[in-house]
């Protein structure tokens, strides 16, 4: 079943938060990025809205990717402490962390007991407290999400979910002003973990027309924001639109990943993202590219009428500016058109290459082997650990 949270797009409408989490209560846990209340007076902004509404909040900063112990202490500090609602503003860790704490606040309990793969195997079964997201950078897509992605980095470190529909958020409120001081590594490593995300799920083997729909609306959506992902110079006018355009693409992709799994790169990214400090948005950025290129090399191969060739050859031909006619035209043209694309891309944003990273080459067949949850298996194209590893050698 896929629930859509309610949302606000438009500038300015961070004003507007105070007043959406009215009626879910006036205890508020407010959880922030590090510096995110210091841009553009966020803080003074959002503590006069609170003040008006008669809201009382307790805020907490986020640093860094969001981790179980980091959760279980947030739950036990507020769990005492009557909270009604949490509200989360920032990028993707802070949203994590607040979707997690949600959960987690009415009952108490340790995420561990809940999270996938490496926890105690509990199921949850709720309730969570309401979730309000207004993010600040346009790649995760988490304030469209039913799950809380946690890390623990190391050499037994993982990257899992916490996952319930209980977790989506009642409402996520998308303001172009809240990206305008993005710095330009941010802006491309989100803006390709939001691409990948729908490119993703527009092949996904769980796709189906409503999801489609939605991943050609937010590639459409990623396309006009481009110029901005790549800092190009825009009048005000079109900044504002290019990351309104840059949020939505962002929401779509954490609405459309919600319904049909991802693929390969994604499936990638877990270990990658667990074993070395790379942020995710890197990983996706620099191996889209490649898993594309595998991607359709092997389904021209093993199953030249997979739908999924029809999917990437749409791709193709809208983001380089051709019509769905050119696409049904000449399916293999715009498919391969899509991979010079997203290799074009790769170089433009300067996305970094593994092995930046400190992953070797003796790694990766471990990290291939380990890729194997659910993301490998919406792959529109079944992929072994010799063929991920082939994926990561490309791009090490």
């Amino acid at each position: 079943m896929m629930h859509i949270p309610d949302f606000l797009l438009a500038p300015g409408a961070i004003d507007e938060l105070p007043a959406r989490t009215v009626p879910y209560g006036r205890r508020i846990l407010l959880l922030t990025g590090a510096g995110t209340l210091q841009r553009n007076r966020l803080g003074e902004r959002l503590a006069d809205g609170c003040a008006q509404q008669g809201i009382e909040y307790e805020h907490l900063t986020v640093e860094g990717e969001p981790s179980p112990d980091g959760v279980d202490a947030i739950v036990r500090q507020y769990q005492p402490e009557g909270i009604d609602a949490v509200v989360a503003v920032g990028g993707g860790s802070p949203l994590d962390a607040g979707k997690a704490v949600a959960g987690l606040l009415p009952s108490g309990r340790s995420v561990m007991d809940h999270l996938e793969g490496v926890g105690r195997g509990v199921p949850y079964q709720g309730p969570a407290l309401p979730f309000l997201a207004a993010p600040t950078t346009a790649g995760t897509g988490s304030e469209a999400t039913r799950n809380a992605v946690l890390s623990r980095v190391g050499p037994e470190g993982f990257k899992k979910s916490f996952r319930s529909e209980a977790l989506v958020p009642r409402l996520a409120v998308l303001d172009p002003d809240l990206l305008d001081s993005c710095p330009s590594e941010q802006r491309a490593a989100n803006g390709m973990d939001a691409f990948t995300q729908l490119l993703e799920s527009l092949v996904s083997q769980r796709a189906n027309p409503l999801t489609q729909a939605l991943a050609r609306e937010g590639i459409r959506a990623f396309a006009t924001a481009l110029p901005w992902i790549k800092g190009e110079s825009l009048c005000e006018e079109e900044l504002v639109h290019a990351r309104g355009r840059a949020l939505f693409a962002a929401f779509l992709s954490g609405v459309c990943l919600a319904a049909t799994g991802l693929g390969s790169v994604h499936g990638l990214a877990s270990p990658l993202g667990a074993h070395y400090p790379i942020p995710h948005g890197v990983v996706c950025g620099t191996l889209v590219a490649e898993a594309t290129n595998q991607n359709l090399k092997m389904l021209r191969d093993l199953q030249p009428d997979h739908p999924a060739l029809a999917e990437y050859a749409w791709a193709g031909a809208i983001l380089g500016a051709k019509d769905e006619r050119t696409a049904r035209d000449h399916p293999e043209r715009e498919a391969d058109r899509l991979v010079d694309l997203l290799r074009s891309w790769t170089e433009e944003l300067a996305l970094p290459r593994l092995g930046a990273f400190g992953v070797k080459p003796e790694a990766l067949p471990a990290l291939a082997a380990s890729a194997t949850g659910a993301s490998g298996k919406t792959n529109p194209v079944p992929l072994s650990a010799d063929d991920l590893t082939l994926l990561l050698a490309a791009r090490l």
